[in-house]
């Protein structure tokens, strides 16, 4: 007597349940360009490492006699594994079984999920395709009534993705069609990717807005460019594979929890430092490419950007200098000349929240003339977006480098630092501010002095000179109002001196509150 028959129904079990939704369905999937979501987690994690949870969770069909006939899964498949060596939490949604919708879901795996990346103090990584549990018409004829939102079970759901924002790195992945609780588990996340041909993000797809007079195809209605671009999603990539390798690469910045500080990576040399003493054009209203400054600076090879096509006046990611992870935030003056406009400042917001949670250090590049002003500025709120963006920037604890590169104007410029306590500090040369910049405002300021000038435009010319002449950083490093003024090519081993005065700072432990999605 032993338990071989038992373990033999076990395998069979496991067997039926590594079949998915059928070779039909699996067919299908592969035909759209997909994989399955076996085939995301072979692809995801270190080779061999993936222990899955719950495997023949799912819909048994049974004879007469009760003895199994067919094993269904439930469409979602989780477990622990390894990503570069370190343990994670990961699950995905089976699109194969009932394209991934609620009455094929057993609510309690992806909680248990959530739950599991909570306790263990482990990075989530979500591969999302379907409804990811949400609603289904079709559920009200299989359980025989209607669900009213809000429930229990869901907003225990919700409660949980809250509570893990403010605790482990989360990482969501759409990897096709991604609506309704599927596109709220994308946004509750500290970084978001989708794949540009075979994914598409909405609250509720194209059959159901036609019904509002919208008919849209999937890419037309939530595509990359639009998710992108509106910052529902934060990168696009073409394939899979290439969504696990950002995957893997955020989180290597990341600590597994807010419990541990990020861990440092072997330092890589820099680029060559020399092109930074020109890098900053004389001619202040020409722009200048900054992502290559900031690759420069930083380990080389190590910049991650994030959210590249969302709030394009201000550049923000993930790097490391001397090994150490930071957040790096950078203007951009090709877009709106580094002012900061309502979307830009709904990006800082975030991408200070995330340092904070995860203790890291950041690094700010200044180049910012103010907020964006005009209609486009008040019809979209910006300052009181601005105002939030200030209150998570002083409000943040971690350490603070600045470093102003060119211009520093108005309320938006003031706030390249949090107020009240001790910030690292430092200007080029190329520096430029004030509370408003001369173009223009001298005309208002010596309006009376220009009338009544015989030659108006040479009064205009004079006045200009004996401004630009006050208005030298060096006359404001004589006041001590900034506090070194350094040759660019001397950065970097600031910024290392900086990274490792910060990390021994780095405070693991919760936070006051979480990353605000």
């Amino acid at each position: 007597m032993n338990w071989e028959p038992e373990l033999e129904e076990l395998a069979r079990r496991e067997a039926m349940a590594r079949q998915m939704g059928g070779a039909d369905k699996v067919k299908r999937q592969h035909d759209g360009g997909r994989l399955t979501v076996r085939e995301r987690v072979e692809g995801l994690a270190d080779p061999g490492t993936f222990h899955e949870i719950g495997a023949i969770a799912g819909k048994a069909e049974y004879d007469a006699n009760n003895d199994l006939v067919h094993l269904t899964p439930a469409n979602c498949v989780f477990g622990r594994a390894r990503l570069n060596g370190r343990p994670v939490v990961v699950c995905g949604d089976d699109f194969t079984v009932r394209g991934g919708s609620a009455d094929a879901t057993i609510k309690g795996k992806p909680q248990l999920a959530e739950v599991m990346a909570n306790e263990l103090r482990l990075p989530l990584v979500r591969m999302i395709e379907g409804s990811g549990g949400g609603g289904s018409v079709r559920t009200i004829e299989t359980t025989g009534r209607a669900n009213l939102p809000g429930g229990q079970g869901t907003s225990s759901r919700f409660d949980l993705m809250a509570t893990n924002l403010a605790t482990v790195p989360v990482v969501a992945l759409g990897l096709g069609s991604v609506a309704g609780l599927g596109a709220a588990r994308m946004a509750a996340s500290h970084f978001s990717v989708m794949t540009k041909e075979t994914s598409a993000m909405f609250v509720a797809g194209p059959p159901v807005v036609k019904g509002i007079g919208q008919d849209l195809t999937k890419q037309e209605l939530g595509g990359w460019r639009i998710q992108t671009r509106a910052g529902g999603v934060d990168n696009a990539v073409d394939t899979e594979e290439e969504a696990f390798d950002l995957a893997r690469r955020f989180l290597s910045y990341l600590p597994n929890s807010v419990y541990d500080a990020p861990p440092r990576a072997e330092p890589i040399a820099p680029a060559d430092q020399e092109p930074l003493i020109k890098a900053i054009p004389k001619q202040r209203r020409q722009a200048y490419r900054m992502r290559p400054i900031i690759e420069r600076l930083v380990d080389a090879g190590s910049f991650l950007e994030i959210a590249p096509n969302f709030g394009r006046s201000i550049i923000c990611g993930l790097a490391r200098i001397d090994g150490w992870p930071v957040a790096i935030m950078a203007s951009d003056p090709y877009h709106y000349g580094g002012a900061w406009t309502a979307d830009t400042c709904q990006k800082i917001v975030r991408h200070v929240d995330l340092a904070e949670t995860f203790h890291l250090p950041v690094i700010y590049l200044a180049d910012c003339p103010g907020f964006l002003v005009g209609k486009e500025a008040e019809e979209t709120g910006t300052i009181r977006h601005g105002v939030r963006a200030m209150a998570a920037i002083n409000q943040s604890t971690t350490p603070w480098c600045a470093i102003v590169v060119r211009n520093a104007f108005g309320v938006a410029g003031g706030a390249h630092v949090p107020v009240g306590r001790f910030v690292t500090r430092y200007a080029w040369p190329s520096g430029f501010w004030g509370s408003l910049p001369l173009e223009g405002g001298i005309e208002a300021a010596y309006r009376a002095d220009i009338d009544a000038a015989d030659d108006p435009a040479e009064e205009l010319k004079r006045i200009e000179e004996r401004l630009e002449k006050l208005r030298s950083p060096f006359r404001t490093a004589e006041a001590f109002w900034i506090e070194e003024i350094i040759d660019p090519r001397k950065t970097r081993g600031l910024l290392e001196e900086f990274a490792n005065l910060a990390a021994p700072l780095r405070d693991p432990g919760p936070r006051t509150w979480g990353l605000r999605p």
